[in-house]
């Protein structure tokens, strides 16, 4: 899939120093570095969500009832 979109002058300027330095496509690095990001965004998301359920803005459901609604 191909997406454009416009970056800060400075991410930018250093994408292409680390693609030269690093002999690697631009393309390639901002993938990895998507990856990597998301990573941390999951990380930030667990605990969030596990800080809901401490303070009760979120609730559990028991797997047994989950199961039985969906007839498993």
């Amino acid at each position: 899939m191909q997406l454009t979109f416009s970056i800060d002058d400075y991410i930018a300027n250093e994408l292409n120093q680390v693609s030269n330095e690093l002999n690697e496509k631009k393309d390639k690095i901002v993938e990895k570095a998507l990856s990597f990001y998301f990573d941390y965004l999951d990380e930030k998301i667990a605990d969030k969500r596990l800080k809901d359920l401490e303070t009760n803005k979120e609730t559990l459901i028991d797997a047994n009832d989950v199961f039985k609604e969906l007839g498993i």
